[in-house]
């Protein structure tokens, strides 16, 4: 089931290498693991994916891009998990992230109220970045683990019950 549910995502290499914009790391993207659908880079992916969209900082799908192809993992499932953080969750996000920055450094609850402007940003930021970083970099390191495990338990047991449908006598 795992593997049907990722082939939607991946890439073809070939069609891939024809786009202009792609030509210059074309010598970076000879490796299969890159496109490949298989547990040992799909599930590293998923988790590259969960952790840099934790992070408070732009361009989360280019930059799991780029990593995954250092990390020698699936491009296209690393970019697309980046997706969970969007303008819908990207709020309680990093208001959780505060929360517990927050209280693992022991400082007292500063109300705010967040402006999209230089202000603001000169202002209010300077006073939150610090525990958001932190909880931003401890959610992140904890959602990447439970979901490189929980996927990988699920990728384990489906080829379990693969393997035992198959040994069926019929």
């Amino acid at each position: 089931m795992p593997r049907r549910f990722f082939r939607k995502f991946a890439l073809n290499r070939e069609s891939l290498r024809r786009k202009w914009f792609i030509e210059p790391f074309d010598h970076l993207l000879h490796d299969p693991d890159l496109f490949g659908i298989r547990r040992r880079s799909v599930v590293p992916a998923f988790s590259l994916g969960l952790f840099i969209a934790f992070m408070p900082i732009p361009g989360h799908p280019l930059i799991a891009a780029l990593l995954a192809i250092a990390f020698r993992v699936n491009v296209a499932v690393a970019t697309v998990t980046t997706f969970i953080s969007n303008p819908l969750t990207m709020g309680p996000m990093f208001f959780s992230a505060y929360w517990v920055g927050r209280a693992l450094l022991g400082l007292e609850p500063q109300p705010f109220e967040f402006e999209l402007s230089l202000t603001w940003l000169s202002s209010q930021f300077l006073h939150i970045w610090q525990p958001m970083l932190l909880g931003c970099v401890l959610l992140a390191s904890v959602t990447a683990f439970v979901g490189y495990v929980s996927l990988d338990l699920l990728w384990r047991a489906s080829i379990a019950d693969y393997l035992a449908k198959r040994r069926k006598p019929k």
